[in-house]
């Protein structure tokens, strides 16, 4: 996989026929790599930059698995790249295709070849388990009922929940409500599965459960898997290349998951085997405590 490259952030010309078209068809950087993220920079607005020039690839039926605290970016790339949001500067690639959130017929379509578990299920409570399944492919595809059920109910197999096919979101529990998601996300045999925090909230037994079917399913199917996640322990046994990302985006570092949990770095120490003291502090930045209560004095 490419590693992260410095340098500025740059803007790519769009040519008339691209402002025609809205995206263009590219020359991977690496044909081995389904999505690349070349010099891109976001920030949601002009005070607080997310993503500052990251440049990283995905390979063609890995597992990656991005880590890292809260508010590094990680959710905000898998954003990036299901076009949910666009890039101030720089490119997010899809099978060398730049994503454009200004051209709708190519959101669509690139959407069709992508799977998203999002952290909390997003189902729909008012349906069934079968249905929240098949809503995709009602939606997507012109199937017959007849194949939506066998489609239906073989993705359910793929995550053990066959026989609940006929309950109600709400009968269900948090565990079963995840694979649940997942059997959706993968109704229309995606080329990519995105996972946002596949682990939270899950119990042990659940959490190995969630594991092995990521894994598990992107064998059987030759996906590629985005796994963006606090839980080391998972991450490091399912993943074939693992992304430890610090806050504006910066990539600390990236390798296989054995390379990582051997690292003498100690900010990648600090983070995989979850010591409390080393370079990520636990303070936010603030002035001197004595400062404080001397301000507090005088104005007492």
């Amino acid at each position: 996989m490419a590693q992260p490259r410095s340098g500025p952030a740059r803007n790519v010309p769009r040519t008339e026929s691209n402002k025609r078209q809205g995206h263009s068809r590219l020359t991977s950087l690496n044909p081995d790599n389904l999505i690349e993220i070349d010099h891109v920079t976001f920030g949601y607005d002009a005070s607080r930059t997310i993503l500052n020039d990251v440049t990283l690839s995905f390979e063609r039926g890995k597992v990656t698995s991005l880590l890292g605290g809260s508010g590094c970016g990680k959710t905000t790339l898998l954003r990036l790249i299901g076009g949910l949001a666009q890039a101030n500067q720089g490119r997010v690639i899809f099978d060398g295709e730049v994503i454009d959130t200004r051209d709708a017929e190519q959101l669509l379509r690139l959407r069709r070849r992508m799977g998203m578990l999002f952290q909390f299920g997003a189902l729909f409570t008012d349906l069934t388990v079968f249905d929240n399944v098949a809503f995709p492919l009602r939606e997507h595809t012109d199937l017959d009922e007849a194949l939506i059920r066998d489609i239906v109910l073989m993705k359910l197999n793929a995550v053990g929940l066959r026989g609940a096919a006929d309950l109600r979101i709400a009968e269900v529990s948090g565990g079963m409500a995840r694979r649940i998601a997942l059997a959706r996300a993968i109704a229309l045999d995606p080329q990519l599965i995105m996972y946002d925090e596949p682990f939270a909230g899950l119990d042990l037994i659940s959490m190995g459960v969630a594991a092995n079917l990521i894994r598990t399913l992107n064998d059987a199917t030759g996906s590629t898997s985005l796994v963006v996640s606090h839980d080391v322990p998972e991450c490091m046994a399912i993943s074939d290349h693992v992304i430890l990302m610090a806050p504006g985006g910066r990539i600390v570092a990236q390798g296989p998951p054995r390379e990582l949990m051997d690292s003498t770095d100690a900010e990648v120490r600090q983070f995989v085997r979850g010591e409390p003291d080393g370079p990520v502090k636990f303070h936010y930045p603030a002035r001197p405590l004595a400062e404080d209560f001397g301000l507090a004095t005088e104005r007492a």
